[in-house]
């Protein structure tokens, strides 16, 4: 569903457009940011913002599809891998993080959508089917033999991917900042729990 990109005036572009309306959506809500403010943050006019894209609620998709792609991606890469389901669940949670690291504000923005919209609910939707990945690989560890039969498979994969979203509260991304460390204290941490 992304839309397709549109050529930018000079010294501005689509990315740009996104990039200002995310960190205003952020900072200030999306409800509470307007096109105005957007072109503001640019220092060009309303009509050269609409000259990049369609309105508001696209900036919104662009801004969460750029975040789950980044999951989905991660998904496909360690799906293809032939390993254990323990360890591709494990890969996946690292690359959640680093995904997470690399589009921090797409996926902060992301994860403060409550289904308001038709574009909100799509990606809602999206997320449950990311949810459904991994609720699929600790099922195939726990019949892998690899992880607690007492844990249940779809609240193991929201605690997992709670505590890869609670990086939103604190993390703060810069460059040159190790985040390799972060995603290997989150998987120690994780599946110390989930292993047998």
């Amino acid at each position: 569903m992304t839309a397709p990109r549109r050529r930018g005036r000079p010294g501005h572009d689509q990315d740009a457009v996104l990039t200002a309306a995310v960190r205003l959506f952020n900072e200030r809500g999306y409800d509470a940011t307007s096109m105005f403010d957007i072109a503001e943050s640019l220092g060009i006019t309303k009509s050269s913002v609409y000259h990049h894209i369609s309105g508001k609620e696209q900036l919104l998709q662009m801004a969460m599809d750029r975040a789950l792609d980044g999951l989905f991606e991660a998904a496909e890469e360690v799906g293809d891998l032939d390993l254990p389901a323990l360890d591709r669940l494990e890969r996946l949670i690292r690359r959640s993080v680093l995904v997470l690291a690399e589009r921090f504000e797409f996926v902060t923005v992301l994860l403060r959508v409550r289904g308001n919209t038709a574009v909100e609910q799509h990606a809602l939707a999206r997320r449950r089917e990311f949810d459904a990945l991994l609720t699929k690989l600790v099922k195939q560890a726990q019949i892998e033999g690899s992880v607690r039969q007492d844990v249940d498979p779809a609240t193991a994969a929201r605690l997992l991917l709670g505590m890869v979203n609670s990086l939103t509260e604190w993390y703060k991304p810069r460059p040159g900042r190790g985040t390799d460390a972060i995603a290997d204290a989150v998987a120690a941490i994780a599946f110390d729990g989930l292993r047998l």
